[in-house]
């Protein structure tokens, strides 16, 4: 009898969340499997990573020893060298989508995805449309399509990443919200208020604050603060710029307050960023 694969394995391979942003990936294969009642993959020892996400139906799967009833919203995580097999449960067959490949690092060394080896994401229909793009990538096979399968393939381990490794991530945003955050991106520079937001959106400010903070887990000030950082360490590094300009090309009136808050968020000064830049 097969269990549940997240009560089976509950670990999740170590991986810092900047080795995560430094992943490259080769894509071997990809399907979107329709299972038939006598579907199967026969054992073998992978020598790619197996990575299915199942929208529909049951499969079994033994991995390592361990077999797994995986259903519709499972992961199915398999890395390099594990042994593989499955099976279609006849009366309720899986529909799912397989992708084969291999994961790098910048410096071409090969690295393991820090999933579970089954992890309920769910059905998601913004997963799926990226599927689905996917498909169209791989079978019109339009210049260039590779290329395009690739960077589809990274937004969607980037969103099971959300999911898997940070799933106290929030990103189905009320409407209201959405527009602050994107307004927010857009004009990060300029001097933004609560009170200004809240009128964006047709809310008082009182009302504005509480429900931003209900909705992102931090203020209006944080985020707004976290927006400003972000892009003043884009700047920094890319070694153009000296301190006071990043600090109102992002929108700090005080270049001491930008210095102090720069360093409380990332451990350094930006003197020091510039510094290491030369």
């Amino acid at each position: 009898m097969c269990l549940r694969g997240d009560i089976i394995r509950l670990w999740v391979i170590g991986m810092t969340e900047q080795e995560f942003n430094s992943i490259v990936v080769d894509i071997h294969y990809y399907n979107h499997r329709m299972c038939t009642p006598s579907w199967v993959i026969e054992e073998r020892v992978n020598s790619f990573v197996d990575l299915t996400y199942v929208v529909a139906g049951k499969a079994e799967y033994t991995i390592d020893g361990v077999c797994h009833t995986v259903r519709a919203g499972d992961l199915i995580c398999v890395q390099k060298g594990c042994r593989e097999s499955a099976v279609a449960v006849p009366d309720d067959l899986m529909d799912c989508y397989s992708v084969n490949g291999y994961i790098y690092d910048l410096n071409g060394r090969e690295m393991a995805l820090p999933f579970r080896t089954v992890s309920h994401v769910g059905v998601r229909q913004d997963i799926i449309a990226l599927y689905q793009e996917l498909n169209t990538a791989w079978l019109v096979r339009d210049p260039g399509y590779m290329t395009k399968a690739r960077a589809i393939f990274m937004l969607i381990l980037q969103r099971f990443y959300q999911l898997i490794c940070h799933s106290g991530y929030q990103r189905n945003y009320d409407k209201r919200i959405k527009k602050v955050l994107q307004h927010v991106v857009d004009h990060y520079h300029e001097p933004l208020t609560v009170a200004e937001m809240a009128r964006m959106v047709n809310l008082s400010p009182l009302y504005f604050g509480n429900f931003f903070r209900q909705e992102t887990g931090q203020t209006f000030r944080q985020y707004l603060t976290l927006i400003r950082l972000n892009q003043a360490e884009s700047m920094l590094n890319s070694g153009m710029y000296k301190v006071k300009e990043v600090a109102v090309e992002c929108g700090f009136s005080d270049v001491y307050y930008f210095s102090k808050v720069f360093k409380e968020h990332f451990g350094v000064s930006p003197s020091e960023v510039l510094k290491a830049k030369r």
